[in-house]
């Protein structure tokens, strides 16, 4: 396999994964907004959790990124996933704030 194919395949599976993330992460939104918080939404949760936890360890990169960095000399934010260039270089900001709204939509939620 050359490495412009081993690029392709990393961004993909990359994307696909960004792409599970953003499924689950809407669901959580759509069941805050509904007060249908139930078990899906806390194993939603408990999967974003073990994706800080990741970014943390590898010091706010995703490992598929420090992969892909072998197989591409690009600067580019996006190098590594199928986005928008604007979407990958604000993707964390984006996330972060969002999951800050749910936050207080779950707390909301339980105070009533």
């Amino acid at each position: 396999m050359t490495s412009h194919q081993k690029l392709v395949m990393i961004k993909a599976i990359h994307t696909i994964i960004w792409c599970m993330f953003t499924f689950i992460f809407s669901y959580m939104m759509y069941a805050v907004i509904v007060d249908k918080i139930n078990l899906y939404v806390w194993i939603g949760l408990l999967l974003f959790g073990v994706e800080i936890v990741v970014l943390l360890i590898y010091k706010n990169h995703c490992p598929l990124t420090l992969i892909a960095r072998r197989y591409s000399s690009s600067t580019k934010e996006n190098f590594d996933i199928y986005l928008p260039l604007w979407l990958a270089k604000n993707n964390k900001v984006i996330y972060s704030f969002f999951l800050f709204v749910f936050f207080c939509g779950v707390i909301y939620r339980y105070w009533q």
